[in-house]
């Protein structure tokens, strides 16, 4: 097609692949060992430490059986993050689950997860993460009441578009800005936690007496606070969207996630003991933005720092998740499974800035339509699914094809429990609390089902889509990332 035949006019960055038959036009390899933990921890601690307790505590209807929940999940974090690191080892290409389910499961279940990913999975993701950004960074402004809807959700907005801005003009600008917001969460946080430890020693540890008593049952309530818990955790899996722009990918992937994990697991736990130091479990579920609370009662006039430091802590999260989340889609169309046009790179700043402007279009939609719980509780079933057959495609290739090279091999009763607590994690709330959201799935990914066979298949595409992606493809100073050097 003529979108294939342009070839980019910047050579110092084209590099030649002889054994693919293919020239490349290739993102650089500009993340190390720092900002891989930056990636990862920095994305991870963003909105959900700061909004999660409070519905955590609300699920599982008690401070100790809630913190187990926290400690769980960090655990559950760690095994998915090793695991996803032995198939980074073997597959050495960004678009995490993406690119792992089209290599093992082949082009059709891959295909079902681009187009729910690009479309509504990271997107909500983005969109939640701002949308506590704009209720932190507006609730100076309305002492002793909400801000008004409208002005948060203009406020989300803003932080979407601002992030295109700063991803769209230089890798390394977005990575700085991670490991800038990186350091300043993880003082905001430790500020929190030795709050908490003095109050402790002060012996107000109220909270804590019989912590098990009026636990709530059923396994439905356990898997809704298990969504609210891993959504603080989610970010995990970033660095794997990013293999490509790893230095030594096989080395900084596995040590960049032993590093970052454990290090926020023992944050969250301390964060969390913290509030309730602070707070009655009461106190705690009629707070609405659980970090102020605390800041109210610990730091006084000082409160407002708490206010500055969680806005800081989430914008630098949504630029984490912005910035992985564009290569999704970028590698899904780098594969044919989305337009030409999101396969595309910036011919002098080398950033996928199409894909990156879509996933910003999509962002703002769910900001006009959604709230931060139905998006949390929407993309956690969704995630989890494909998790959940990520994981088993790991287990497939340790026992069909144990010969693969790899550089770290993962324990492989650790993907079992993986595989064991996706499943769990997708079918109890259906079986137990049947959700709204949940129900939007079915025919979405319907949808997808439908579109693959004509659009993937047969390749039937419009002339018109040519035109478009030329003009497209001019306006943006884009060039395709590979081309048949036939």
């Amino acid at each position: 097609s003529t979108m294939r035949e342009r070839k980019t006019t910047d050579p110092p960055h084209s590099s030649t692949d002889l054994s693919e038959g293919k020239e490349k036009l290739r993102l650089k390899q500009e993340v190390g060992l720092i900002s891989g933990v930056s990636l990862i921890a920095g994305t991870m601690i963003g909105s959900g430490i700061f909004m999660s307790p409070e519905w955590v505590l609300h699920h599982m209807g008690n401070p100790a059986s809630s913190l187990l929940i926290w400690a769980a999940c960090g655990l559950l974090a760690m095994f998915g993050a090793l695991s996803y690191a032995e198939l980074g080892t073997i597959i050495k290409e960004s678009g995490g689950e993406y690119i792992y389910i089209l290599r093992i499961f082949g082009s059709f279940p891959a295909f079902l997860f681009a187009y729910t990913s690009v479309i509504l999975v990271r997107p909500a993701s983005l969109a939640a993460v701002c949308l506590s950004f704009a209720e932190y960074a507006v609730a100076p402004f309305y002492p002793g009441c909400s801000p008004p809807q409208v002005v948060v959700k203009c406020t989300a907005a803003a932080c979407i578009l601002l992030l295109t801005i700063i991803n769209c003009l230089n890798v390394r600008l977005a990575t700085s800005v991670m490991n800038v917001f990186t350091a300043a969460k993880l003082l905001a946080l430790l500020v929190i936690v030795v709050g908490g430890l003095v109050l402790l020693a002060k012996g107000q540890t109220q909270s804590f007496q019989n912590g098990f008593q009026g636990t709530t049952p059923g396994i439905g309530a356990v898997g809704v606070a298990f969504y609210q818990g891993l959504w603080s955790y989610d970010g995990w899996n970033n660095l794997n969207y990013v293999t490509e722009e790893l230095k030594k990918p096989e080395v900084t992937l596995p040590r960049a996630v032993m590093i970052a994990i454990p290090l926020v697991t023992c944050l969250y736990l301390l964060v969390n003991v913290s509030y309730l130091a602070a707070m009655a479990p009461s106190e705690l579920l009629s707070s609405g933005a659980v970090a102020v609370t605390w800041g109210d009662k610990v730091l006084g006039s000082w409160a407002w720092l708490i206010s500055l430091s969680v806005a800081l802590s989430t914008f630098g999260s949504s630029n984490g998740t912005f910035f992985s989340g564009g290569r999704v889609c970028y590698i899904a169309a780098r594969e044919g499974h989305m337009p030409d046009i999101l396969s595309m790179a910036h011919v002098r700043r080398l950033t996928p800035s199409p894909a990156l402007m879509f996933t910003s279009m999509m962002s703002l939609i769910m900001i006009i339509s959604g709230n931060f719980t139905s998006i949390v509780n929407f993309f956690s079933f969704i995630a989890w699914l494909f998790y959940g057959m990520t994981i088993s495609g790991l287990l497939y290739l340790k026992i069909k094809k144990p010969e693969l090279p790899r550089s770290y091999k993962v324990p492989i009763i650790i993907p079992i429990i993986m595989l064991i607590a996706a499943v769990y994690l997708v079918l109890a709330p259906i079986i137990d609390q049947p959700q709204i959201e949940i129900l939007y799935i079915i025919p979405f990914i319907g949808s997808g089902v439908i579109l693959y066979f004509p659009l993937v298949h047969f390749k039937c595409h419009p002339r018109f889509l040519q035109s478009i992606t030329l003009h497209l493809q001019l306006f943006l100073e884009v060039a395709p990332t590979t081309r048949d050097a036939n």
